[in-house]
């Protein structure tokens, strides 16, 4: 039997056989360990899995009704939580997003598996966006295949002193090939074309604490309430075991990943030589390079560096791209 992870608690996982929304409980068989993985978690929320269950009668011989919980009680023919499935296997992945803690562990955790599209939320101001941890994200989204839009929130806060910033901004990132959408969680702006968006699709929410990703959840669908705090690297080592990641059912269809405000945020499975390559105007530009591999840093006929002096390819993704490459020397 197969399902998808809709909410992960420790040990403890929720499962569901999407599109249908049929929530029973489930715990892993033994330790699973996926070929090749890294990551601090084998499971993430969105993976296919395998199952299986056994039913378990009653003092009675007959099944058990539903508990307080909303699942079933003990005896039932379902899942239950004294009951729960087995998850024996991780189907394979069609994508996922994957983070690195930025402290000397370096280890690794998977943020979500098979999303369609991951909706990267930021604000202009309160607080303001980082570029280089946007970068970091858009490049581990790139190396594994997901498609992204940015989304500009809280645009109600910001008057006409703010549209240079926030023309810069479009100019940035669509320059770069990326979708920005300006919405307002608080005035419902942008909600109804965020929400087409969404729409029959699993879709990934994530950004800095702060950004009011929950509040835009909430405003695409008022009958959520997703309670999500600040993932640091602390949790990476194993100190925190609250939930982290959970999928929502929206009204209208579709299905959202709600992850918590991230701190830091490392590339994972990238060589340094790699980097420029998930920066598609970067790569773009790179065809017609002098050298070729071109670290973009130093080489003399660099169509990229050229890109940066005309204004083709921002500065500021440029600087991103150069402080990728310094971390990844500090940490190799």
């Amino acid at each position: 039997m197969e399902a998808t992870v809709v909410k992960h608690t420790g040990s403890h996982y929720l499962l569901s056989a999407l599109p249908e929304w049929n929530l029973f409980p489930a715990v892993l068989r033994g330790k699973i360990r996926l070929k090749g993985s890294t990551a601090t978690n084998p499971v993430a929320v969105g993976d296919r899995v395998s199952y299986e269950f056994t039913p378990n009668m009653s003092a009675s011989g007959s099944y058990g009704r539903a508990g307080e919980s909303g699942l079933p009680s003990a005896g039932s023919d379902v899942p239950t939580e004294q009951n729960p499935a087995v998850i024996t296997a991780v189907l394979p992945r069609r994508n996922y997003v994957i983070r690195r803690s930025t402290n000397l562990s370096r280890q690794a955790h998977i943020i979500a598996a098979n999303v369609d599209r991951a909706f990267i939320v930021v604000t202009i101001d309160f607080p303001e966006v980082k570029l280089p941890f946007l970068d970091r994200l858009l490049v581990t989204c790139e190396v594994y295949n997901v498609p992204v839009t940015i989304v500009i929130n809280k645009c109600d806060l910001y008057g006409e002193e703010y549209r240079d910033r926030l023309d810069a901004f479009h100019s940035i990132y669509e320059g770069a090939g990326y979708p920005v959408l300006e919405v307002s969680a608080e005035t419902g702006l942008g909600v109804d074309v965020l929400c087409g968006y969404c729409r029959d699709s699993v879709s990934l929410f994530s950004g800095v604490s702060g950004v009011g990703k929950s509040s835009l959840i909430k405003a695409l669908d008022p009958s959520l309430d997703p309670k999500v705090g600040e993932i640091s690297d602390a949790h990476l080592q194993g100190r925190h075991t609250t939930t982290f990641y959970e999928m929502y059912r929206l009204a209208s269809g579709g299905f959202i990943i709600d992850t918590p405000g991230i701190r830091g945020f490392g590339l994972v499975d990238l060589e340094r030589e790699e980097i420029a390559s998930y920066f598609p105007e970067m790569l773009r530009a790179s065809e017609n390079c002098r050298f070729t591999p071109c670290t973009h840093t130093h080489e003399p006929g660099c169509a990229v560096k050229a890109a940066v002096e005309d204004g083709t390819i921002s500065y500021e993704r440029y600087s991103s791209y150069l402080g990728m490459l310094e971390d990844e020397t500090k940490y190799r």
